[in-house]
Order: structure tokens, then sequence, then C-alpha cells
């Protein structure tokens, strides 16, 4: 595990996020993709966002950036950075933050280079407008930028088209741009999505090393519980836009309390298990975030879903037995199968 990082709340917060709810407005109605979220990140942490495909994951990291549509998009609750407001700051403010205080790698580094400009050059464009550096200094820069992500002849490839690179060289360019201005927060939204398993280690080798060297905060938003169990220091795991589990890496894999987190963990392949065992998944599907139905939203798919989890919401509380353990659940793990156990087994 991420160990470099500070512990949560041993130092003033550098990004707090306070109840923030983004919706958009839909021909079916509205949808509310992140539904009252709130959490702190120190300089320094790692955390983890993880959850299915539409829990609300990427729109969250691209809330607290500013970067969704506007027409039909809205946005409330607070999002403090070092201090300082973004929801519903100006485009002059937001601008001198994003690439200069607080950078975001894609998923998809082919849909956010510029096909027709070099790559060097979309590197060397961010030292400018940010650090109003000359063209030179701007172009050496870069080149040094591709060497540190480990690109090997990097004044060749600053001269190549994205086209003319591999998918891991793309999204380590990608990487170079978030990094140009050192920033003092990345957001790593699914930063290993399409690459091979080798490619992958390497691009969140880079991101970790990278932010120890530079000693910035960084989100890692991903659906693979495996890719955080090492590389952060405190975990978040969402569910149709809300937080529903929320603790320290370590403990939240010790100590699962929410069903939708043990039923993640359960569909990861496991190294002890005998080849092309099936892996367990999770029943039904996420709701339909328009009509959101009554209760616990996890409750039509939840293995030990009561009366009472599908008739209210459970809040997010902390584990009486350690408060930094927080999770949304009438029926938390351990006390969930005692619940379902037959009468008189042993209850374990």
């Amino acid at each position: 595990m991420s160990t470099s990082g500070p512990v949560a709340g041993s130092h003033p917060a550098l990004l707090s996020v306070g109840d923030l709810r983004t919706s958009f407005s839909t021909p079916r109605g509205t949808l509310v993709a992140v539904d009252g979220v709130s959490f702190e990140l120190a300089r320094g942490e790692t955390l983890g966002v993880v959850g299915e495909s539409g829990s609300g994951k990427t729109v969250l990291a691209r809330s607290i950036l500013g970067l969704l549509p506007g027409a039909r998009t809205t946005i409330e609750g607070s999002v403090r950075f070092d201090g300082d407001e973004l929801v519903g700051a100006s485009a002059q403010a937001m601008r001198a933050v994003r690439g200069a205080r607080i950078s975001m790698v894609f998923q998809d580094p082919m849909s956010s280079l510029n096909p027709v400009h070099r790559v060097g050059n979309q590197i060397a464009e961010a030292l400018r407008v940010h650090l109003k550096v000359s063209r030179r200094v701007a172009r050496e820069a870069a080149i040094g930028l591709l060497a540190q992500v480990g690109i090997p002849s990097p004044a060749e490839r600053a001269r190549a088209y994205p086209l003319q690179l591999s998918g891991g060289m793309r999204q380590r360019v990608m990487i170079a741009i978030a990094l140009a201005c050192g920033p003092e927060l990345l957001l790593a939204d699914e930063p290993t999505t399409g690459l091979d398993v080798t490619i992958q280690a390497q691009i969140l080798d880079l991101l970790e090393d990278q932010r120890r060297l530079r000693q910035m905060a960084m989100i890692l938003v991903t659906h693979d519980l495996g890719v955080v169990a090492t590389r952060t220091d405190r975990v978040m795991v969402m569910y149709a836009g809300r937080v529903v589990e929320l603790a320290p890496t370590a403990r939240l894999f010790e100590h699962v309390r929410m069903p939708y987190t043990e039923g993640l963990l359960g569909s990861m392949p496991r190294l002890d298990e005998p080849s092309h065992t099936r892996l367990a998944a999770i029943p039904g599907r996420p709701p339909d975030l328009v009509t959101r139905p009554a209760g616990c939203a996890f409750s039509p798919r939840c293995p030990y879903a009561t009366a009472q989890c599908h008739a209210a919401s459970p809040p997010l509380v902390a584990d009486p037995a350690d408060p930094d353990h927080l999770y949304a659940c009438w029926h938390p793990i351990a006390a969930a199968r005692d619940l379902h156990a037959p009468r008189g087994a042993d209850a374990r």
C-alpha cells in the first residue's frame, strides 16, 4: 500500500468537497449523477474512487474541475481547493486553476490529444499559457517531461503526432501534459483503460513515482479494487452517485462493511483459485438515476436486503469501532451475515 501520504485528518485539507450534487437535464427528466458527495483530501494523499460504470466516478472528477457542459448541467454544493471555492467560480479563476494547480489525466488519450499537433507542442502549450515561458524554454521543458515519464528518445518523440505513438506512449504524453506545470492535485480518471496488464502496471508505477517526487495529492478513479489495493491511502466506494463506503485502504479490505463493496471484491480474479474459475458477478444492474427507487439504491441487488432497506435510504455513518471507516448500510456485513444465518448456525 502507498504509505507515504499523510494520515487522513492529520493536516489541513488541500481539497474539501461538501454535499456535492451534479445533475443533468434530459428528455426523460433530471438525472442526478453525483448525489451529496462529501470528502476531504490532504496534501500528498492518494484517494482511490471505485465503482461500476455509471456510479458517478468520472462525473465527480469532472465536477471538481468544472469540466462539464453548462447548458443542461447543474452543480451544487462546495468544492474548496486550498481554501478557494471552485463551484460558481468565474471562467478566469478556473483557467488559473486548471492545468496549473489541478490537472487531469483522462481515460482515452486518443480523444484527448489533438491529432494534428505534434505531442511536444501540446506539452509546451500548457507551459507557455500558465508559466509564460518562451517557445525555446517550453520546447526544452517538454522534451524533459517526456524523458521523465519514461518515453525513449524524447527529442524525437516530441516531433511525433499522436497517431504515431502506441497507446501506452500516448497515455505517458497525457501524464506529461498533466504534470507540466507542477500541479498540487492530479485527477487520474481510469488512466489504464484499454492498456495491456504490463503497460497498466508501468503507468500506475509512473503516477505513484511522480506523486512522491512532486509531493502532490492524487485522486485515482477506477472500477478495479485490485488497482487501488496497493496504490492508495484511502478508498471511496461509489454507487448510484453516492458514497457507500470510505475507509483507509488496509482497513477497507480487512473489514469490508458495505455489501456492494463485498460484491466488487468477490468479482475480482484470485491467484489462489484454479484456472478457469468463474468470477462471481453482482446480480442485476445499477439503478436508473432518473427514476431512482425508494430506499437503498443497492437493495434490489443485495443478498442481505430487508424491508427496511427497500423503504429508507441509509445515511453514511462511522463504524462504532473505527471512526475513520464510514459506510451507508442498514445491515453492515458482519451484522447482515448474522441476520441471515440459519437459526442455531455458528456465526463466524
